[in-house]
């Protein structure tokens, strides 16, 4: 018979302290999810009442041919609006984005002894950590995810230090990735009216990359949880890779002057596609233009699922605030300037509270 966890602190204690995860305990057999991960009513996801995503994915190879004008809209309409697009013939080899989602599964896979030797305090590298959840310290309520998170430095530490199972694929998908980016970003800031003067302030924007492999394991009660609750993420741009199965949800602002006003819209799979979504950090750069994206994601009783994100983030030590070029243009400035680790501790500091983090930034 399964432990029940009746007591929070040897939950607690077994998942992330012991390094044992979410899956640890869907591996002892557990027939309901315990207290410690039941969310509050507003903040479950009710599968039934949302809609799905009906725009087409955008066409990257079009850019810089005859349809180039098009693209650029639909890039641009996307970011100022949802903040959420998916994209096609990116660059990204397929066959490599399903090799990217076997070794997730390897990885996640492993006995939890392996896997806890990259918990925060033990990995070999301060830019390699195993963990759960988000912020556990910190949550009222736990979210149903394990994850393994690396920083790229170069080549050798990465090497040298990343998960066996996950380092060759990982870094295949940061070369690969780095000319969509940097296009998707140039097409973005450009409209904007805005031309940087170098590529080094770009590479300042954008040179900072961190992929994380998700794992969401098969839930006893899917409508209790939640697999990442309601956030925006901190950084420029985010590439996702989704697997077949979804459970990705975007919110439509308040200010979108639509009938889909706050509701939520799923995101679903599209085969051989990435997901981009716009961060915090570009919606301080636009002064608002752009519209970093509020989301979550469900749990499924079905199957456990895997996601696969890179964050493309600007250096710790880089100012972030509105270009001077848009607040000349929008005559004020919403958000203040500051060096990018301070926002970046203190969306760290704090548990998941929807796009909260950027009231920090705010005038």
């Amino acid at each position: 018979m399964a432990p029940t966890f009746d007591d929070g602190s040897s939950l607690f204690n077994f998942v992330v302290r012991d390094g044992y995860g979410v899956k640890g305990l869907v591996d002892l057999g557990v027939s309901k999810v315990p207290e410690r991960y039941v969310q509050p009513p507003q903040e479950r996801i009710e599968k039934s009442s949302a809609t799905s995503l009906e725009v087409p994915p955008i066409d990257l190879s079009k850019l810089g041919g005859p349809c180039h004008e098009q693209v650029v809209g639909e890039i641009v309409h996307a970011a100022q609006t949802l903040g959420f697009f998916q994209v096609i013939n990116h660059g990204v080899p397929l066959e490599l984005l399903e090799s990217l989602k076997e070794a997730a599964y390897d990885f996640f896979g492993q006995e939890a002894e392996k896997k806890a030797v990259y918990k925060k305090g033990t990995s070999p590298s301060p830019f390699v950590k195993y963990g759960t959840s988000f912020a556990p310290e910190k949550e009222k309520a736990l979210e149903w995810k394990d994850y393994v998170s690396m920083v790229y430095t170069n080549d050798e530490d990465a090497n040298k230090y990343w998960p066996q199972h996950c380092k060759e694929v990982s870094l295949e998908y940061l070369r690969t990735s780095v000319d969509m980016v940097q296009k998707l970003f140039n097409v973005l800031i450009t409209d904007l009216g805005v031309t940087l003067e170098n590529s080094e302030i770009v590479d300042n924007l954008i040179g900072t990359k961190m992929v994380n492999m998700n794992f969401y394991p098969a839930c006893p009660n899917p409508d209790l949880t939640v697999g990442v609750g309601r956030h925006s993420d901190m950084g420029t741009l985010t590439v996702l890779l989704q697997d077949g199965i979804g459970g990705l949800y975007v919110k439509v602002e308040d200010d979108m002057n639509s009938a889909k006003n706050g509701q939520w819209i799923a995101i679903p799979p599209i085969s051989g596609a990435l997901v981009i979504n716009i961060g915090d950090t570009l919606q301080i750069l636009s002064n608002g233009k752009y519209k970093s994206a509020e989301h979550r994601v469900r749990t499924t009783s079905d199957q456990s699922r895997v996601s696969i994100p890179i964050f493309t983030i600007p250096k710790p030590t880089q100012k972030i605030g509105p270009l001077p070029q848009v607040v000349e243009k929008d005559g004020v400035a919403h958000y203040k300037e500051m060096a990018f680790e301070d926002y970046m501790n203190n969306f760290f500091g704090n548990a998941h509270e929807g796009k909260k983090s950027l009231d920090f930034a705010k005038i």
